[in-house]
């Protein structure tokens, strides 16, 4: 194997299975498992954590949103983005399902490509202090500029596997 973790056994248990008493409680989840109305904005997304199973080992976990939109708050019109989240967790992980519905919120919201990538990276960070994450939002081209807009919480863990973030830069039709 190339390019990826190598693991010490010294330094990091690991179960062979997962035993009955590693399934989480999940029973303060208010999205999971039930039909859940999309948020009408960021501010009133409900982001939910679960334990990490995994708290004490170095990992990294991605979300990819390709198809992220807000709108202008200057024209209304759409903005359109791939977003990419990495994070090592600590003691939390995001449940996908609000962590998706939070990032659809953003779609009738009125916001600048910075302040939209930089808020959701904050957003996480302070819901589950992880260990490191990093946001990377690719932005389409309005008026001619695309503008690609970066943000982690400090400098990446020693250890940890981090692949490139996969998105070009823009280069349009030339």
């Amino acid at each position: 194997m190339t390019g990826g973790p190598v693991w010490d056994k010294s330094n990091d248990a690991f179960p062979r299975s997962c035993p009955e008493t590693m399934t989480p409680d999940l029973s303060g989840l208010s999205q999971l498992g039930r039909q859940t109305d999309a948020p009408t904005s960021p501010e009133t997304a409900e982001l939910e954590r679960v334990p990490n199973p995994h708290a004490g080992t170095l990992y990294l976990t991605r979300f990819t949103a390709p198809e992220f939109t807000s709108l202008c708050p200057v024209t209304g019109q759409p903005d359109f983005a791939h977003i990419v989240i990495d994070y090592a967790p600590g003691n939390w992980l995001v449940e996908s399902k609000s962590l998706k519905l939070y990032l659809n919120s953003f779609r009738n919201h009125g916001a600048f490509h910075e302040d939209c990538t930089v808020a959701i990276g904050k957003r996480l960070a302070e819901l589950l202090t992880p260990t490191w994450l990093r946001i990377g939002g690719y932005w389409y081209p309005r008026g001619g500029i695309p503008i690609d807009v970066f943000w982690q919480t400090g400098a990446v863990p020693e250890g940890l596997w981090l692949p490139d973030q996969g998105v070009p830069t823009y280069r349009g039709r030339g």
